[in-house]
């Protein structure tokens, strides 16, 4: 199982999948950020304002996370946010595909809790901040299309963690 945490910048997707890691037996982390830097210097000559416009992008986050399910015949843990409904649904599509169920949780809080987030922090903070309107607009089709919707603005990254922990289904058979 691929367990998919999704939201903007802000939301604490990194930080509750290093809580939730040691809550989910069997599970590893897989960042699809890193699919996309692996790309950058092969792709410099195809521009784009995110590495998510790569159609490679997308077929390698499937194609990695299956191999790493199969290899290690653990789960996933994949905090990423993909606000574009398209991309999304072409990745889910191909892990299941591949054989893998995704249970897709989305992390929310209000905007001004998200902008006090990322103010506070140094990494891509203006590029950060440029796609809260983004997510503004992504917002309605991202909480239907979730498993789970957990707002994080009052809680702490381990109740949120415990929150997803206890409502997945039985993790016990891997693969």
């Amino acid at each position: 199982m691929i367990v998919w945490l999704n939201g903007t910048f802000g939301a604490g997707k990194t930080t509750t999948a290093g809580r939730l890691l040691p809550l989910v037996p069997g599970a590893r982390l897989f960042d699809p950020e890193f699919v996309g830097y692996m790309l950058q210097p092969f792709l410099e000559d195809h521009p784009v304002s995110d590495f998510q416009h790569w159609p490679p992008w997308r077929n390698l986050v499937v194609a990695t996370a299956a191999e790493l399910a199969g290899f290690t015949g653990q789960h996933l843990i994949a905090p990423q946010t993909v606000l574009s409904r398209d991309y999304l649904d072409q990745i889910f599509t191909g892990l299941r595909a591949a054989g893998l169920p995704v249970f897709h949780v989305l992390l929310d809080a209000d905007e001004a809790v998200l902008r006090r987030r990322i103010e506070g922090g140094d990494e891509a903070r203006q590029w950060r901040l440029d796609h809260l309107t983004e997510y503004r607009a992504a917002r309605a089709w991202m909480t239907a299309a979730a498993d789970l919707v957990v707002d994080t603005a009052q809680l702490a990254p381990e109740q949120v963690a415990r929150q997803i922990a206890g409502v997945l289904p039985d993790l016990t058979a891997v693969g």
